[in-house]
């Protein structure tokens, strides 16, 4: 939780990768409240039992929200969903906006990569994701490749482009969120 907190406020972007590993961590603990207390709670050290149990009850609330969405076996929460499509719709106006010069400059050698890194995720569960969610799922991919200790995933070139242009949405997002910039300022 705290490290969450920590990323929500400094960066977007691994703030919902952060939020997709906890998740597959709390499947890989079955959802058990005794293993993710005495795994994820326990052997932090230096909080007092109130702060264990905020921690302990932030796990729990994300435990209930993948039953109540029904993603117990895989699958993001919504929540996370909402700020990928809210930072795709800061993509789409930082394509069209004066703003967006830089932006712009950083995603063009990204969106020739697109096709094809929509063809290596193709997944029909998938549907029609957007261009953003598509890049969060080819980052979270090769993260759990690196996890696993699985050789350079086939998507590891495409990152070299990916990085940067997350980095400067998520960037971009984080200005336009604390009122640092004003997309419609020329």
């Amino acid at each position: 939780m705290l490290i969450a907190l920590q990323k929500r406020k400094e960066n977007i972007a691994e703030y919902i990768l952060y939020i997709w590993q906890v998740e597959d961590l709390l499947r890989a603990l079955q959802f058990s409240p005794e293993a993710i207390y005495s795994t994820l709670v326990a052997k932090v050290e230096g909080l007092d039992e109130q702060q264990k149990e905020n921690i302990f009850n932030w796990y729990m609330q994300i435990v209930e929200l993948l039953r109540k969405e029904g993603k117990e076996a895989k699958g993001h929460i919504d929540h996370t969903l909402h700020l990928i499509a809210d930072m795709h719709n800061l993509h789409l106006q930082l394509m069209k906006l004066p703003v967006g010069e830089h932006y712009r400059a950083t995603y063009a050698p990204l969106s020739a990569e697109l096709p094809r890194l929509r063809m290596l995720l193709d997944d029909s569960e998938l549907g029609d994701i957007s261009d953003t969610e598509l890049c969060f799922r080819a980052l979270y991919a090769t993260l759990l490749y690196r996890i696993k200790g699985g050789g350079e995933s086939v998507i590891s070139d495409t990152l070299a482009v990916i990085s940067p242009a997350i980095g400067s949405l998520a960037a971009m997002y984080g200005k336009v969120e604390r009122g640092e910039i004003n997309l419609f300022d020329d």
